[in-house]
């Protein structure tokens, strides 16, 4: 009898050393990062950045995979379904939470339980922009001929539930304001109306938009950092207007893996990717894309992913959001 027991103890001390050599050697294969964004989007350039210094400290590839459309749902179901061993993760951005908030039947999951947060990555501030020779030289302007004249003011955006279009409603909310929502298929047509002069204004990631003051074509009016902007020297953060949350509530750029995976393996994903984003190089490169990096835990990015749930659904309700 002992000698069974003996045994069994023996037994199971070999299967858990097993098991541990095991999941130290994860990973034993490359590593598959999957996108709801086409590639050379801001959220795709950032991945891209961050995969390659991944894959030097997992000492695996980290390969980035396109799967856009159904605004980005299809990536984020398919790691939804994919095994929890941390082979197949999932970068993306608001798109998580305000997918179910606006399309409750169509996307019935909430992001925390759906998925392990693994990092957020980076945020993309938000500015708020003019055409040049608009009458709007400052914010408060803006806000004033809208207080005044309810419906009056116009902004765009590349389509419903998207950044620029959240942003914009958060300000009406905020400011008290009335306004009409002109969506586009994408950033770059509703920038090109909105050079044109036939938009009132709209909330552009910061990305990009610095040729275009200095050229004369757009007036940043507000920056939606909690510092001021270098690239826009002058011009006033929205919080030092009275307006808050913009900071918070710019695109994140964040990755998951599947819920169930072990925490050994997202622990062991979030290591490399803050190592990649402490990286000087990395921290370069996405700063000159105007990114702002952040590089946080599996629990602190969760936190935020609840808060950030909160914010949009409360600017959903007050603004009177509707789905297409």
């Amino acid at each position: 009898m002992k000698l069974i027991k003996k045994f069994a103890i023996a037994t199971a001390t070999m299967f858990c050393m097993a098991g541990g050599a095991v999941q130290a050697e994860y990973p034993e294969h490359p590593v598959r990062m999957v996108l709801g964004y086409s590639a050379g989007g801001p959220t795709d350039v950032i991945a891209r950045v961050v995969a390659k210094s991944m894959s030097e400290h997992l000492g695996q590839s980290v390969i980035v995979e396109n799967k856009p459309g159904a605004s980005a749902h299809i990536a984020a179901n398919d790691i939804m379904n994919s095994p929890p061993d941390g082979y197949k993760v999932l970068v993306t951005s608001l798109t998580l939470n305000v997918n179910p908030l606006l399309y409750p039947d169509r996307y019935n999951y909430d992001a925390t339980k759906a998925f392990e947060p693994v990092s957020n990555f980076a945020s993309l501030p938000m500015v708020l922009v003019t055409n040049y020779d608009s009458p709007y030289k400052d914010l408060k302007s803006l806000i004033a001929d809208g207080k005044a004249n309810p419906g009056k003011l116009t902004f765009g955006s590349s389509g419903v539930g998207g950044s620029a279009h959240l942003a914009a409603e958060m300000l009406g909310v905020q400011a008290g304001l009335k306004m009409t929502h002109v969506p586009f298929k994408g950033n770059g047509p509703a920038l090109q109306e909105m050079i044109a002069g036939r938009i009132s204004f709209m909330f552009y990631p910061s990305i990009g938009i610095a040729n275009y003051v200095a050229d004369k074509q757009l007036r940043v009016l507000g920056v939606g950092t909690r510092e001021p902007h270098p690239d826009f020297p002058g011009v006033p953060t929205l919080e030092s207007l009275g307006l808050k949350g913009f900071d918070e509530g710019a695109p994140f750029v964040g990755m998951l893996a599947p819920a169930g995976t072990p925490p050994e393996i997202v622990n062991k994903l979030n290591k490399a990717a803050v190592a990649a984003l402490s990286d000087p190089q990395v921290k370069e490169q996405l700063n000159k894309l105007g990114a702002q990096v952040i590089g946080d835990s599996p629990e602190e990015f969760r936190q935020f992913l609840i808060a950030d749930k909160e914010r949009w659904a409360n600017v959903i309700k007050l603004g009177n959001v509707k789905p297409e």
